[in-house]
């Protein structure tokens, strides 16, 4: 016995039976008739000998022991002249048990292949359930509670291409009845109800699983609405503002194309068009592909399209089709570029269509095809309904794009830090409303901040300068030697004075590198290898071959940008990049865990090292809840971040091109003050005259010199701190004990004061060394509670 109940929960207890139609067998039976009345008097004898028939069964295999009766019983509604037309079956609603069927439906059964199981699309258990209540609410009731929802099939065709087809349901020969377990639905039930459609446990409450007896059967007429429903599924996968592109998502949005043209080896791309330089740019996403670039990254347009499809294409904006592509490549012997990289990749026939707006061009689809003639310009008008939603969605992913480019300037260029961006947000809504108020007179608010807490720190890299002229010196003077050689060899075979001359010139150049190397030392060199230099041994290259493979290493040696020899240079800009670009990286890092633990306005800056400022304040975090002990603990995390970054470098110095040195400085300002954005300069600058006293210690502070001995401040393998005031030296005197307690700082402290800067006196630091450890020995960050805790201890 296979019961029809079984593993499926429901309201009903279902029977299938034959009992509403039979009745209407009755009826015809006593027709005027006499044919009519005839036929249905032999379906009535047929079935009376089996009143199961009427009374219902659960049990399927009843469907081959009456297999005969029920073909009879349901002959009239399965004409065998419509057979092969209709998709027709008798079944059970929201079941997938077929128990008679057109023939139509049964080859499409077949076609779908062994394994292939009927199954409705999109139908979760609980909405069955709650559906199969609304029909009894409606039958028994008598409520008028629209339930109607469309219910697929999905099934392959012989190609396997996927097609769908709506189910529409003759419910004329079925039976409701309540049994004796159903509970009677009053009004209130009713009412909370239908405010409770996600309640399934509500429903199982009202309507208790087979609580009422469904008996009878449903006639299912099925339609082919592949292209509505490929169109629709396109709309969904285009407009939806949270599809996510990956591998999985073009091969979903592929398929519908595929069931659109009913052609299962379809594939389909993207190319970008830029107007710019007219050209086509590959689509940068996961899963995305251009069958016209193949594997180049971008094209100008007339280098791979022919005449016929860029007129197409790019000036008139309508499709372009390629029926054959073999045929096409033959006619244009293979010099054709669209042609021949089709045939390249076994494609036999190809659409592509503009996808533009306004007569703007954006991109172009790409549908093709390893099968001759099956993508044409007929077909290629079933794009028609599907490309309103391809351009949204274009232009949405171009919208996407260039926000996201502006958030990299932004982020890159221009960044505004999370903390202030309120206020420059509030700033830019006041103005857009005065601008509708008093139009081009509206005025953008100054942006600014008061009474917040100054840190500045930098770490630097030591002697950069010096180090910059030795690469450039080096440079020259291979530069120089490459040249003497040549010119060298020149002269033992032609002596002209000219050369001579030349001669001359070189060797003094490496007298003035070694000697008297000056600012406009390597212009000056760069000139006469660019002016004096260069032609003359182009000229060689043609007139003297002897010289030619000296002349050609020389170049291949020479920047063709710079038009010098870039080596060593290139090691040291390469360094430099590289230690800001990894100092920069750990600062970022732990900026995070730092705005966690007070919101602060953070900037950096990269120079010979990298550079940041901070500010604390109220202001900034619009909440009444700042604390001096939000600067004392942004303070002391500031410290272990230098300890931090000086370990990263070292730790790390050995895999720099050049080895350099670094040193840290931290500038203390222990008054509050005003910061101001400074709109043409895109960053914050303090106000007022008293505040600038800051700037210019932070400006000059770097080159700042111990008092009476010339000997810069700041010092390889050691951490400065430059203050003014006695407080800030007792606090960060503090702070060092501490990082000494946690073996981050050596026992070395000195104390020294500076010679005076201009407008600024009475500057003292404190320097310390730095213990440096191991990457796996490296400490977490301390608190200033730990502090406090430490120094109680």
């Amino acid at each position: 016995m296979i019961d029809i109940n079984e593993n499926t929960p429901s309201p009903f207890d279902l029977r299938i039976s034959f009992n509403k139609l039979i009745e209407h067998y009755e009826r015809l039976s006593t027709s005027d008739d006499d044919f009519i009345a005839s036929k249905a008097r032999k379906v009535l004898e047929v079935q009376k000998p089996h009143p199961i028939l009427r009374e219902g069964f659960s049990d399927l295999t009843y469907f081959e022991t009456y297999k005969k009766e029920i073909k009879l019983i349901l002959q009239d509604s399965f004409s065998e002249v419509l057979s092969n037309n209709e998709i027709k079956t008798a079944s059970m609603p929201f079941k997938d048990v077929v128990f008679n069927a057109s023939n139509r439906f049964r080859k499409l059964i077949e076609e779908a292949g062994e394994g292939f199981q009927l199954k409705m699309k999109s139908m979760p258990e609980d909405d069955i359930y709650i559906m199969s209540c609304a029909v009894i609410l409606n039958a028994c009731y008598g409520y008028n509670l629209n339930f109607k929802r469309p219910i697929l099939y999905e099934i392959p065709d012989a190609q396997g291409v996927m097609r769908y087809y709506k189910i529409a349901y003759n419910a004329d020969f079925i039976e409701i009845l309540p049994t004796e377990h159903a509970p009677k639905i009053t009004q209130e039930d009713f009412n909370e109800l239908i405010d409770n459609f996600n309640n399934i446990e509500l429903w199982k409450t009202k309507f208790p699983p087979k609580s009422y007896l469904f008996r009878g059967f449903v006639i299912s007429n099925m339609f082919d609405i592949t292209d509505d429903q490929s169109i629709s599924n396109m709309k969904s996968t285009f407009i939806s503002e949270n599809k996510v592109q990956s591998k999985d998502n073009m091969a979903d949005f592929q398929t519908i194309f595929q069931s659109l043209f009913g052609i299962k080896d379809l594939q389909v791309g993207f190319s970008i068009y830029n107007k710019t330089e007219d050209s086509f740019d590959c689509v940068h996403e996961q899963g995305v592909q251009s069958f016209l670039l193949k594997d180049v990254e971008e094209s100008p347009c007339k280098t791979i399209l022919c005449e016929a499809s860029y007129k197409s294409l790019i000036n008139k904006n309508t499709s372009y089709s390629i029926s054959d592509v073999d045929k096409y490549f033959k006619m244009s012997e293979g010099k054709v570029a669209q042609f021949r990289i089709l045939k390249e990749q076994g494609i036999k026939s190809a659409i592509f269509a503009p996808i533009s707006d306004k007569n703007e061009l954006l991109g172009i689809l790409e549908i093709v095809s390893k099968t001759p003639k099956i993508l044409n310009s007929v077909n290629a008008n079933k794009l028609v309904d599907v490309m309103p939603f391809i351009l949204s969605a274009v232009k949405r992913s171009k919208r996407e794009y260039e926000n996201l480019i502006e958030a990299v300037i932004q982020q890159e260029c221009t960044s505004i830090h999370s903390s202030v961006s309120w206020k420059f947000e509030n700033a830019a809504r006041q103005f857009l409303k005065d601008k509708q108020d008093v139009g081009s007179n509206a005025i953008f608010s100054k942006i600014s901040f008061e009474n917040v807490y100054p840190l500045f720190g930098q770490i630097d890299v030591k002697g950069s300068s010096e180090v910059r002229n030795l690469a450039t010196k080096r440079d020259l003077e291979l530069q120089l030697t490459l040249v003497n050689r040549i010119i060298h060899d020149v002269l033992e075979d032609e002596t002209l004075p000219i050369y001579e001359q030349l001669k001359y010139q070189i060797d003094s150049y490496r007298n003035l590198l070694q000697e008297d190397f000056k600012v406009d030392s390597e212009q000056q060199i760069a000139n006469f290898f660019k002016q004096e230099i260069e032609p003359l041994f182009k000229f060689f290259m043609v007139k003297k071959e002897a010289y030619r493979e000296a002349i050609q290493d020389y170049f291949s040696k020479v920047d063709p940008n710079l038009n010098v020899v870039y080596h060593y240079r290139k090691d040291f800009d390469k360094t430099i990049a590289l230690i800001n670009k990894n100092m920069a990286s750990v600062l970022d890092e732990k900026q995070k865990d730092a705005q966690k633990m007070y919101p602060h306005y953070f900037e950096r800056f990269k120079t010979d090292g990298v550079e940041h400022n901070m500010y604390i304040g109220e202001a900034i975090t619009k909440e009444e809840s700042f604390n001096t002990i939000y600067l004392y603990n942004l303070r002391l995390w500031q410290l272990q971040v230098m300890c931090e970054m000086e370990n990263e470098y070292y730790q790390n110095r050995h895999v720099y091109p050049v080895s350099l040195d670094v040193a840290s400085m931290i500038l203390v300002f222990n008054q509050p003050l005003t910061i101001s954005f400074r709109m043409d300069e895109k960053q914050f600058d303090v106000d007022g005259t008293y505040n600038a006293r800051y700037e210019v210690v932070k400006k000059r502070v770097d080159k700042a010199v111990i008092k009476g001995t010339g000997q810069r401040v700041t010092e390889k393998g050691k951490i400065t701190i430059i203050y003014s005031q006695k407080e800030d030296e007792v606090e960060y005197l503090e702070y060092i004990k501490f990082l000494q307690h946690k073996k981050l700082l050596n026992d070395d402290v000195e104390i020294v004061e500076l010679e005076d800067l201009q407008g600024v006196t009475g500057v003292k630091a404190i320097r310390v060394s730095i213990l440096y450890q191991h990457q796996e020995n490296a400490k977490d960050f301390y608190t200033y509670e730990d502090l406090m805790k430490t120094i109680k201890a």
